[in-house]
């Protein structure tokens, strides 16, 4: 089943066991997956591809958010980003664990030949596609440069 079905019988089912916050947040995954589909390009479609990226920005954005209200001491505010965030990335798939990353990133720097930091380019561009809302950019580019040093 595609995301945006999934997010569709998640919203019918927080809405008969009454689940306010999982709705909103449900809600707004839809609203954010509407949006994919209008843009031009898209041909009218929401690819699993378009939606992971738009969960795992709106998952770091929730997040984001929870950080500024803990420090603005606005612990009320800051539980129900965090339970939302919960609900979002529900949707994502397992975060690989950091010997699956270096697995992973040895494997891509094979199929690409990369011999140097020269070659890091074509390796984060790879393993950004094949590692999407599995594991950070930031992990990812650490990672990369690790492996290529």
């Amino acid at each position: 089943m595609a995301i945006f079905e999934q997010v569709n019988a998640g919203i019918k089912a927080a809405m008969l066991a009454r689940d306010k916050v999982r709705l909103t947040a449900l809600q707004g995954i839809k609203a954010e997956l509407l949006l994919i589909k209008t843009q031009p390009g898209n041909n009218g479609e929401v690819t699993d591809e378009n939606a992971l990226k738009t969960l795992v920005r709106m998952a770091k954005q929730r997040k984001e958010s929870a950080q500024i209200y803990t420090e603005q001491n606005r612990p009320d505010l800051a539980e129900e980003e965090l339970a939302q965030a919960a609900v979002v990335e529900e949707f994502l798939p397992k975060p690989l664990t950091e010997e699956e990353l270096v697995a992973a990133l040895k494997d891509i720097i094979a199929q690409t030949g990369a011999q140097g930091m020269k070659d890091m380019g074509k390796v984060m561009g790879l393993a950004t596609k094949q590692l999407a809302g599995r594991a950070d950019g930031k992990a990812i580019s650490t990672k990369v440069r690790e492996l290529l040093a």
